[in-house]
Parts: C-alpha cells; sequence; structure tokens
C-alpha cells in the first residue's frame, strides 16, 4: 500500500500541534508562563509562537491569509508573540490554536504539495516556497519547539516524555534517575579534570 505523502507530513504536523498543548495539561496559568530559562521562553508562549508560525506559512504565504488579527501585533513588543500576555487565558490561546489549525488545515488540504507561495519576509529573490516545502518548515519548528517544551516541562513539575502515547525514555523510578543522572555528572566532572 503507497502512502500519500501529504498525509504523512500533515500527520506529523498534527502529532506536533497536540504534544505541544499536552505540555500544558494539568499546569496553573503561571506555571505555563513562567520563564524558566534567560531568553524567558515559556510554554503557553512556545504554543502561541508556533500558531504565529501556522498562521504565516500556510496563511499568507499561500494567499490565504489568517482571517483574525494576531492578538500580540498591536502592542509592538519585540519577541511579542513568544508570551502570554496576563489578560488573556490559557483557554484563549489553545482556543486560538486550534483555529488556526482549521485555516492552516485548509490551505493543507486545497493545494497540492507542489503548489508554490511565497515568503515575504525572506531574502528577495528566495521566496519561493512550495508547500511540501512549507510542510516540512513547519513540522521542523514544531518539534523544536516541542523539545523546548519538554525541557521546560520538567523543570516545572519534572513531567517527562516526548508524546503522550508513549514516552521515550527508560521507565525508571525516581532513583533510578537521580543514580543516572550522578553517573552522567560524575562522568563529565572527569571528563573536565582531563582536558
Amino acid at each position: 500500500m503507497e502512502l500519500d505523502p501529504k498525509a504523512v507530513l500533515h500527520e506529523y504536523v498534527q502529532s506536533g500541534r497536540e504534544v505541544m498543548l499536552w505540555k500544558l495539561e494539568g499546569l496553573s496559568e503561571y506555571d505555563m508562563r513562567r520563564p524558566l530559562v534567560p531568553t524567558a521562553t515559556n510554554l503557553l508562549g512556545l504554543v502561541r509562537h508556533v500558531a504565529c508560525i501556522e498562521t504565516g506559512y500556510f496563511g499568507s504565504v499561500f494567499g490565504r491569509p489568517f482571517p483574525e488579527p494576531l492578538p500580540w501585533r498591536g502592542d509592538g513588543e519585540p519577541n511579542g508573540d513568544m508570551w502570554v500576555r496576563s489578560h488573556e487565558t490559557k483557554d484563549s490561546v489553545v482556543e486560538f490554536y486550534r483555529r488556526v489549525w482549521v485555516h492552516s488545515d485548509a490551505t493543507i488540504d486545497a493545494l497540492p504539495l507542489d503548489a508554490i507561495g511565497e515568503v515575504p519576509w525572506w531574502p528577495e529573490g528566495n521566496r519561493d516556497l512550495s508547500l511540501h516545502q512549507a510542510l516540512v518548515h513547519v513540522m521542523a519548528d514544531i518539534y523544536r519547539h516541542a523539545g523546548h517544551a519538554d525541557l521546560l516541562r520538567e523543570l516545572i513539575d519534572g513531567t517527562i516524555g516526548a508524546d503522550r502515547r508513549w514516552s521515550s525514555l527508560p521507565q525508571g523510578d525516581e532513583t533510578w534517575w537521580t543514580s543516572y543522572r550522578d553517573k552522567v555528572e560524575a562522568d563529565a566532572r572527569c571528563a573536565g579534570e582531563v582536558t
């Protein structure tokens, strides 16, 4: 049985979307927003950011602009799509992302993989992008941020795993993980002494 390449790419995009939302589950509004690294990266901001990516690559690039104003654009804040203002809720961000999915999916469904769009924020002379390339580009971006979300969630409450369907990690208990971390730390220190 031959698989439809567009369907396969779309499935991977959808899986990445679901992982991004899964990383929010069970957290307080504060925990999903709090910056845990010097660049202020936070879970809810990552969800907003990947939604923004989709509005561009599956929207305006193919002449199908997302029909709603982007909530952070009006305040002029640098890096504005990477954090969520206090008057907004997790639910409003998740609902926004789900509306983005519907819009993006309509573009994906309507166009063939070889459809060409133009990326206005790319350098002139190098702006053409096929739907195939857009799917790969967006998928790579979502999974990059899903990796960030993995680490942030682990820092918040210790929850780990690449996907709710499978953990992708050894099934160790807290004692095993402590021993494993200590072993890695000891080896790192040893290597540091050698050099």
